[in-house]
């Protein structure tokens, strides 16, 4: 009878999530450090609340809210309580708020970037894990705290590498639309979660697909269908009337804006936030081709209840097909002040602005932006003796005790292996010091880039083996400045 062969677990990694790499975690780095110093500069503070919170402290405002259950990863403890893995970092700020109150001084300005969760059906950019980058401002029930935000959120595409005109912070109060359903008697919570909800859509399914949502419902593609927020025909037309009110400069929309709230305290409360948002950020010099009004912008998160923006990429790439990628949203924010209430009873303003780091990354990757190629150069030391490990140790040592990257190869082989491993590794320059090198005090280095590109333009085999154009070789005393100085050829 033949052995059981043993079991073997097949090498799969979970639908929905993904391997992130080299070139891809560095440019999400860079990017986070842009933001981090930006947020640091205006004063906020570093915070990292843990991944698991418990599931009643999360609460229900994920934004697919007819299940909020499926929409977090959930664990019972030992101790028959539920934790759930965060599904942004504003929750979690708000219990760590909360349980902080009296110690905190207010208002409270936090920043923090980090994984976050939501066990939501995946699909292409779409992911289980990501991770996101926010900073806020708790305690403060001022609209000059939220152009904080949008100024701050425009500093951030900056500092990502974006110039004007590449990017735009969308921005509206959700009072005011709250306003309009007033004036048509369709105020009710329900139903205006429904339009919310459609009306955030309409980048996505366009006119026809929102007006379907704020009457009777709509199905997709693959057959599912959502219900509408059942509106007639006139309210439907008024609220595409308001989604339409922008275009131009803040202040045009503004005056859009006056004659569609009408008597609605709501509505007026609205305009009055977004008059002042105008006011300080053109006083701290955020014009109107960074930041707009735009009544489309509802944001879907139930939380917010106020001010709410979102900033888009303009910026195109385009496939290899030649057609353009368009990016749209990568961050986005609001005003969010029942959150803290949730745990203490007592009204605690906040506003704050979050980016998706891994979708903005991957965007300005495409752009050819973010950093993807910043690490510093690459210097390999090759084993050129099998018996002198530790000679080659000590040489990348020197090396990284002189500022630079660098890593003797330890995997073994003979030197065309070694070689081929530095060009994988996309290495600068190969250090070699072999039995003819050793013995008259010498060390070899290989420009490897230089070599690449003279490769490409050989023609006489022979003439390139006997030059070496791309090769030097020079006393040990002196190898760790020729290593400095090929790098800075580069």
């Amino acid at each position: 009878m033949s052995a059981k062969k043993p079991f073997r677990p097949k090498a799969r990694k979970p639908r929905g999530f993904e391997d992130r790499t080299g070139s891809v975690l560095r440019a999400e780095q860079h990017l986070i450090s842009a933001a981090t110093r930006i947020y640091d500069s205006w004063g906020f503070e570093p915070l990292q609340t843990p991944a698991f919170e418990y599931a009643e402290a999360l609460g229900k405002f994920l934004p697919d809210e007819e299940r909020p259950n499926e929409g977090v990863f959930a664990l019972e403890d030992d101790d028959g309580q539920w934790l759930s893995l965060r599904y942004d970092h504003t929750a979690p700020l708000a219990r760590f708020v909360a349980e902080h109150y009296q110690d905190l001084n207010k208002p409270y300005r936090r920043y923090q970037a980090g994984d976050v969760w939501r066990n939501e059906k995946p699909g292409p950019g779409r992911f289980r894990q990501f991770v996101q980058c926010d900073a806020d401002t708790v305690g403060s029930a001022s609209p000059a705290a939220d152009a904080e935000m949008i100024a701050l959120a425009s500093q951030v595409m900056q500092a990502a590498g974006l110039s004007t005109g590449e990017y735009l912070v969308r921005v509206n109060d959700r009072r005011i639309l709250d306003g309009v359903l007033e004036t048509i008697g369709a105020s009710e919570p329900d139903r205006r979660i429904r339009v919310l909800r459609a009306a955030d859509k309409l980048d996505r399914l366009g006119r026809e697909g929102v007006a379907a949502l704020l009457g009777e419902g709509r199905k997709d593609e693959s057959g599912d269908f959502t219900e509408g927020a059942k509106l007639d025909t006139a309210g439907i037309d008024t609220v595409l009337g308001f989604l339409d009110a922008g275009g131009g400069s803040r202040a045009e929309v503004i005056a859009r804006l006056e004659g569609l709230v009408g008597a609605s305290e709501t509505g007026k409360a609205g305009l009055a936030a977004l008059s002042e948002i105008h006011d300080v950020l053109s006083a701290i010099g955020v014009k109107d081709d960074q930041a707009v009004f735009d009544p489309s912008i509802v944001r879907g998160l139930g939380y917010y209840t106020g001010p709410v923006y979102e900033a888009e990429l303009l910026a195109t790439a385009h496939y290899d097909d030649g057609k353009p990628i368009q990016f749209g949203s990568v961050g986005g924010g609001g005003r969010y002040d029942d959150l803290v209430a949730r745990f203490t009873g007592q009204a605690v303003p906040a506003t704050g602005f979050s980016f998706g780091v891994s979708r903005f990354a991957a965007a300005l990757s495409a752009l050819g932006r973010g950093g993807a190629g910043d690490e510093a150069p690459l210097v390999i030391v090759v084993a050129a003796e099998k018996d002198r490990s530790a000679d080659y140790l000590a040489m990348a040592a020197e090396l990284r005790a002189a500022g630079f990257r660098a890593e003797a190869f330890v995997g073994g082989g003979n030197m065309g292996k070694q070689m081929k491993y530095a060009d994988r590794r996309g290495a600068h320059a190969a250090v070699i010091v072999g039995s003819n090198e050793r013995e008259a005090g010498e060390v070899t280095i290989k420009d490897l880039k230089l070599g690449a590109r003279l490769a490409a333009n050989i023609e006489d085999n022979k003439a390139w083996r006997e030059e070496q154009p791309a090769q030097s070789t020079v006393k040990r005393d002196q190898w760790v400045e020729e290593v400095r100085a090929i790098l800075a050829r580069r």
